[in-house]
Formats: C-alpha cells, structure tokens, sequence
C-alpha cells in the first residue's frame, strides 16, 4: 500500500481479512474518506474486482479520486450518503455485493481540517459538517436551541454528565461562533479532573446531532445485509459506544432465529437470522497500531456474515 496519503486508515490488516477480497467479485466503501481502506480491497481483488465508494465529504472524494487512480477501471465514487446505499446499488445494476465496510464518525482528514470545525484544539468556524451542503452546522445549534434541546443533545449524544450545567452555560454564553469560544465555555461549566478535554462530549454530541450519525446508522445496516450475497460480509468500525452499541444490537437480533420475548413460550415473530456474527467480541487495534495512529484506540470491529440463499453476481 502507498506510504503517500497520510491518513492512516484504522484496522486496516483486520478490514482487509475480514472481508477476503476476492477476484471478480464487488465491494462497497460505504465510507471512503480518503480511500485508504478503498485501496487495499482494489490491490487484494485484482485484477478484476470492483468496488464502490460512497462518502458526502468533497475533500474525501477528491483525496480518494488521487489515491485511487490507478484502479480507475475497477472503481466507481459518488458523492452520496451510505443510506441511499440500496438506491446507488440499483443505479449501477450491482445486485449483489460480496463486502460491506462502514468506517463510522469523523475522519481523521476532516479532524486535522481546522476550518471543519470539528477540532477545539485549534480557532475555527463552529462547523462540525461532513457535507458542507448541509444547510445545518454546529453553530446554528449552539445559538439556537433551547437549554433543554441543549442538555438533552449534549447528554444522550456526548453521554455528558454534566450537560445540563453546560447547556445553562452555553446559553448564557451566547452568541458563540468559534470552536474555542464553545471549548472555553464548556471548560468552565465542567470542572473536574479528566483524562481528556473537558469539552470533547460535547463537541461529540453536536457533531452527531449536525450529521444525524446515529439515525444514519440504523438505516443503512438493513440495506447492508440485504445487498449481501450468500456468504458476504459486513465489516463495521465504530469509534463511541454509542454508534457500537447500534451495530452490537442489530448484530444480535438478526443473527438470531426468533427475538420473541425471552418468558413466552411460543415463537409468534416468525423472525429467521439473516446474519452470524464473525465473533461476539470486537476486534480491538493492536498495540503497534495505537503507537503509530493514536486515535485508533478506541476503534472497534464488528463483521458480520449473511446467511441464506443469494445472487451471485457474473
């Protein structure tokens, strides 16, 4: 793989294995970014494996048209959302797909952008959009909500405990228009002491919010597993417990042959498992990946397996 693009792509090795690419077969990067993981899947299925890559990110679509060039035969970018996966698969006539990867959250790329937004780290525009067609960003949010609607994002999005105080302080605060006027808000609602920055849940939790992430999440998984041929596989990063508990869940209940209360005594759901799981435990990064790529740490890996009858692409 090439040393030139910068932004290491998380668990790549594990991505790599998980979906055994494979000759003459199709795969989906249903979160390109700047093509990383894109990349090895093209090198491991030459010389006729196709893959599509899908990212809302215009900086992401160009870094990963530059990096993918050399398989410009074999790979198709469009510039869409992975919930109109079903919708972009149907346009290019692919029925079936034999890999699946989701590389959940933020990118690095989009992190190490200041003018993003998405870092307090350094002064920027209070942004925090993957697709700058958006009409809704951070700022709109933060000078717009109620103290409620703000307690209640920051809470359920950042799993901030003192949200509440830092939503009163938000809104006594305003306007706030920059990443480090809002970090400095939030550091004075939050004393205490961390391991992190104080203000990291709550940039988390309006960037979720901005993106719609988790709702975002819960639509493409179906779409997902029902693009899957027999045997494909379905590899999912995630990065916070709230987007791994999402996949976890899922994972789960379609991997099973009745989600019937557990106490009634006779299946009436008729439900039937779509899916194995590859294993009940993520796969973590190794050490050596933490060292060289820090935010990898809190990386997780799920794949999944579809079962059943499917149609084989020529």
């Amino acid at each position: 793989m090439s040393d030139s693009n910068p932004h290491l792509p998380v668990l790549y090795q594990e991505i790599i294995q998980a979906l055994q690419p494979q000759r003459g077969k199709f795969y989906v990067d249903c979160t390109l970014g700047a093509g990383g993981h894109a990349y090895g899947i093209l090198e491991a299925s030459q010389p006729d494996g196709k893959l599509l890559g899908l990212d809302v990110d215009p900086q992401a679509i160009a870094l990963a048209s530059t990096k993918l060039a050399p398989f410009f035969e074999r790979v198709v970018i469009i510039r869409a959302s992975y919930i109109t996966l079903e919708e972009q698969l149907a346009y290019l006539g692919w029925d079936r797909v034999s890999g699946i990867i989701l590389d959940l959250g933020a990118s690095s790329m989009q992190f190490d952008t200041p003018e993003r937004g998405f870092s307090f780290l350094v002064d920027a525009p209070l942004d925090m959009r993957f697709d700058p067609s958006n009409p809704l960003d951070a700022e709109e949010l933060v000078n717009t909500l109620s103290e409620k609607e703000l307690a209640d994002v920051i809470y359920l999005y950042g799993e901030e405990r003192k949200a509440y105080q830092v939503a009163r302080a938000i809104v006594q605060a305003r306007p706030i228009h920059s990443t480090r006027q809002l970090a400095q808000v939030v550091a004075r609602a939050t004393s205490g002491r961390e391991s992190f920055h104080p203000a990291t849940r709550t940039f988390q939790a309006l960037r979720i919010a901005v993106n719609h992430e988790l709702e975002a999440i819960e639509k493409v998984l179906p779409q997902a597993v029902a693009a899957l041929e027999t045997r494909g596989r379905l590899a999912v990063i995630s990065f916070h417990s709230l987007e791994d508990r999402i996949v976890k869940q899922y994972f789960h209940r379609e991997s099973q042959d009745c989600i019937c209360p557990p106490r009634q005594p006779v299946c009436t759901c008729g439900h039937r498992a779509s899916i194995r799981e590859i294993s009940r435990r993520p796969f973590r990064p190794l050490e050596q990946e933490v060292e060289r790529n820090p935010r990898s740490r809190s990386a997780r890996l799920r794949v999944a397996e579809k079962l059943g009858s499917g149609i084989d692409l020529a």
